[in-house]
């Protein structure tokens, strides 16, 4: 018995009523999701990434596509939570979005993405917080699968994103976005300089480096916070590349000159609420236990 060839719902073609349900799929989407912000994983070369553990040696986000998503599990955070292991605490909340297929396309379109990819990053301005897609369902969900026929190249309407906390460990991530790039600042690690005989005024958010100018720097870093007092002024500097040492730090947009006598290598962070980056205070510890002077500590000294 076959089916009816005038009621088909297994077109080699997409339809009209395909691509009308798809955008009544679209209109729901914007009128009950939330705005986000769609971070993707920049590479720059095959040689950094390990394939094995999937990978790369530095995380780089330097764009976010403001796109539409809806929450499935409105009532709250899912995963295991907040989980207390003898490694420390872990954050393990989960959530999950969809997001329309053509919307994807659409705003993603000059980074030429086929799909969300897995390790991407999601932006939600609601909550202030960033997500990592661990999983993307390409061919869900229990309300919308194969709405009238598959179609041409699967006519599936939405992506369902599955996402954990993220746990910033130093990636870079500047988009060009304030909202995105300020939120995260205060996540990366630090260090302190105390500059002696200041001409000028650091700003918040400039870059200062050592050397002949900015091209040819041997050091340079962005201003997180100031602090002055009646001797000294105290620069907290993050996205530090290269090694500040005793010698003029100039501002790049300020002009401001002062010469550094003190770089102090520690982060200037409380870290004691914070979750895996409690490494200083592990080897400290550590230091503690084990004699490290032994050169066999399992054998005849």
């Amino acid at each position: 018995m076959a089916t009816n060839p005038y009621f088909n719902f297994y077109p080699s073609t997409i339809t009209q009523e395909q691509l009308l349900v798809e955008d009544l799929i679209i209109e729901a989407l914007q009128i009950h999701g939330l705005n986000a912000y769609y971070l993707p994983r920049t590479i720059k070369s095959d040689n950094e990434i390990d394939y094995i553990y999937g990978e790369d040696t530095l995380k780089e986000y330097t764009a976010a596509y403001p796109i539409e998503m809806y929450l499935e599990n409105v009532m709250g955070m899912e995963g295991e939570g907040d989980f207390l292991s003898k490694f420390g605490l872990e954050i393990r909340d989960e959530v999950s979005l969809l997001v329309s297929r053509k919307r994807f396309k659409h705003a993603t379109s000059s980074a030429n993405l086929v799909r969300p990819r897995e390790g991407d990053l999601i932006y939600l301005p609601l909550i202030e917080n960033f997500l990592e897609i661990t999983f993307v369902e390409h061919e869900n969900n229990q309300a919308m699968y194969y709405t009238l026929g598959r179609g041409r190249g699967g006519n599936v309407y939405v992506y369902a994103l599955k996402l954990k906390q993220f746990v910033f460990s130093s990636e870079l991530i500047s988009t060009g976005i304030s909202d995105i790039d300020t939120q995260i600042e205060a996540h990366y690690p630090r260090i302190r300089l105390t500059i002696d005989n200041t001409i000028g005024t650091y700003n918040k958010s400039e870059i200062v480096y050592q050397g002949t100018d900015l091209a040819n720097a041997t050091a340079h870093a962005i201003v997180y916070s100031t602090t002055n007092n009646t001797s000294n002024t105290y620069l907290d500097l993050i996205k530090v590349t290269g090694d500040f040492r005793s010698a003029n730090v100039i501002g790049n947009t300020s002009g401001a000159v002062g010469r550094a006598n003190v770089v102090s290598t520690l982060p200037s962070m409380d870290y004691t609420f914070e979750d895996l980056v409690d490494n200083t205070i592990i080897q400290n510890e550590g230091a503690e236990i084990i004699d490290f002077s032994s050169i066999n500590p399992f054998g005849v000294p």
